[in-house]
């Protein structure tokens, strides 16, 4: 098993638990997939690299390296901040695949909280979730051609998981420059649960199958194993977070 880290935070105003796990899966020999999971700075992300052997675990990194320096730094985050570091990844990664003459690219969910604000950003396929009162929402909306087929009434969600062109994202790092990065906030209650995740896990697994009744750690442990056991051809990550009650 790849990332296993559980972290309370206690310093901020409002403090958060997070739980991350990433697998590499039972058939490819890489993780593509790169997380940061910082609740004493409430930033995290998770970028799935694409690129296989030309690169797409060092599209990833380049992603989570530049949105890890803002929380080396004292400075206060902002939502600027870290859509100018998402830019410069993205002409990072596009440099890199110049270099080695061949595409890499990554998805990126991004997820900050200041107070009881949480703020989204994204690109591609990876999933930004909330739950409140047992009851999950995706928050975040694909960038992908079944997507897209969705919103033209074409195709539904269970066909979309199945549809050969499932894994084709309409925006991604590293593809063109400068790259639109969606954005959404909302607030966060005491009682929410927030996940972020590759489409390693929404391809096996939909809200359906999500716990929120167990310990953080555990529901997180739950989320892989499961999507494991369903198929696990791809690289599975997830970042669970909660607030700390006072």
């Amino acid at each position: 098993m790849g990332a296993t880290l559980d972290r309370p935070e206690a310093q901020a105003a409002q403090a958060f638990a997070s739980a991350a796990r990433s697998h590499v899966g039972h058939v490819r020999k890489i993780n593509e997939d790169r997380l940061l999971d910082c609740p004493e700075r409430c930033l995290w992300a998770l970028a799935d690299g694409m690129g296989g052997l030309h690169g797409g675990d060092v599209a990833a990194e380049l992603v989570i390296g530049a949105l890890r320096q803002l929380v080396r730094q004292p400075a206060t985050i902002e939502a600027s901040m870290i859509v100018e570091a998402l830019q410069q990844a993205n002409a990072a990664i596009l440099a890199r695949g110049r270099d080695t003459g061949g595409m890499i690219g990554s998805t990126v969910v991004v997820l900050h909280i200041e107070a009881d604000q949480a703020t989204l950003f994204w690109a591609g396929d990876s999933r930004a979730y909330h739950c409140n009162g047992g009851i999950w929402t995706q928050l975040t909306r694909d960038h992908s051609v079944v997507q897209e087929l969705m919103d033209a009434g074409l195709i539904d969600g269970d066909q979309a998981r199945r549809h050969p062109k499932a894994h084709i994202v309409t925006r991604a790092l590293g593809i063109t420059e400068p790259i639109e990065i969606a954005q959404m906030a909302r607030t966060v209650a005491p009682a929410d649960r927030l996940l972020l995740c590759s489409d390693g896990l929404t391809r096996m697994l939909d809200t359906r199958d999500f716990t929120s009744n167990a310990a953080i750690g555990t529901a997180a442990d739950t989320l892989l194993t499961e999507a494991l056991h369903r198929d696990g051809s791809d690289n599975i990550s997830l970042i669970l977070i909660e607030p700390i009650a006072p």
